[in-house]
């Protein structure tokens, strides 16, 4: 007969080690198996549940590693040394947890922005129409659909993307953004005449917002380094290859900025036709020939 005292060749204080080893192996895994199907209740979205089994997967891993190391090994069982690799181990294995909820705090702290704002991170833009604890939702705008309209996709930012990508707030501060119509005319129009009928058409009320826009600059000024500078609608000139070009620049709101353009376009186009001296030029080639 085996003596009682080694086991399967092990002495007993190695016995109580394997005994508390496969302890902790059984705990942890019914505890992964609990939260898995927590999760997969509560959690609908296929990517959604995929980043939590593998983030749940990998802080499980590494805890019961560290269990394991504080009964094999008795330096490990300091109480210092054990949070310290606790500690390590957790933001090892929920980094992009962790960088989630620090972005959600930021966001409500600092108000970068707000339900209803209009931004732009890494390339994509669209309105915030949700924020919560791992991330925030954006209608997208642009993509394939010109202008500034919505595509009906809805963006799943993580929140920890605030922390690392720069983002771009089209009405934070005060909601009026720097909008410019390129018109193009040929040099053989009158280009005087055509830069006049254009500031008459920015100079009427709907796109003068100079008294608004001054107001809100004032307001954010207590937030901001922020200057207001020449507001008011202006045209500038300048020489392309194919003809002369008037830039119209005004100010208007983000998410009326193709329907005031599409209001001046029609307006523009109104006026020119009204004067034979004024043609919109566009790319052209001309041949000349040489009499034999």
């Amino acid at each position: 007969m085996t003596d009682g005292a080694t086991w399967l060749g092990m002495m007993p204080e190695t016995q109580v080690k394997v005994l508390k080893s496969l302890f902790v192996v059984l705990f942890f895994l019914l505890i992964r198996s609990a939260v898995m199907r927590v999760m997969l209740r509560s959690v609908t979205d296929v990517r959604q549940r995929y980043g939590w089994s593998r983030g749940v997967t990998s802080a499980v891993g590494i805890l019961m590693v560290i269990f394991l190391g504080v009964i094999w090994f008795a330096g490990l069982e300091r109480i210092a040394t054990f949070a310290g690799i606790l500690g390590a181990g957790l933001a090892v294995a929920l980094h992009d947890t962790i960088a989630n909820i620090a972005g959600f705090l930021f966001i409500i702290l600092r108000r970068p922005f707000e339900v209803g704002d209009r931004i732009e991170i890494e390339g994509i833009a669209g309105d915030v129409i949700d924020i919560r604890l791992f991330q925030f939702s954006l209608l997208e705008i642009g993509n394939w659909v010109d202008a500034d309209q919505s595509t009906g996709r809805i963006v799943q930012v993580p929140n920890g993307k605030v922390l690392r990508a720069a983002t771009a707030s089209f009405n934070k501060g005060f909601e009026y953004i720097w909008h410019e119509i390129p018109v193009l005319i040929t040099f053989e129009s009158d280009w005087k005449k055509a830069k006049s009928i254009l500031e008459d058409i920015v100079d009427e009320d709907a796109f003068v917002v100079a008294e608004e826009v001054e107001r809100q600059v004032r307001k954010a000024a207590s937030r901001y380094l922020i200057y207001s500078g020449k507001v008011t609608p202006i045209v500038y000139t300048t020489v392309r290859d194919s003809g002369v070009l008037l830039t119209v620049r005004y100010m208007t709101k983000p998410k009326t900025r193709r329907g005031s353009e599409e209001q001046l376009w029609e307006q523009i186009l109104d006026r020119f036709a009204e004067n034979d001296d004024i043609a919109l030029a566009y790319p052209t080639i001309r041949y000349y020939g040489q009499d034999q």
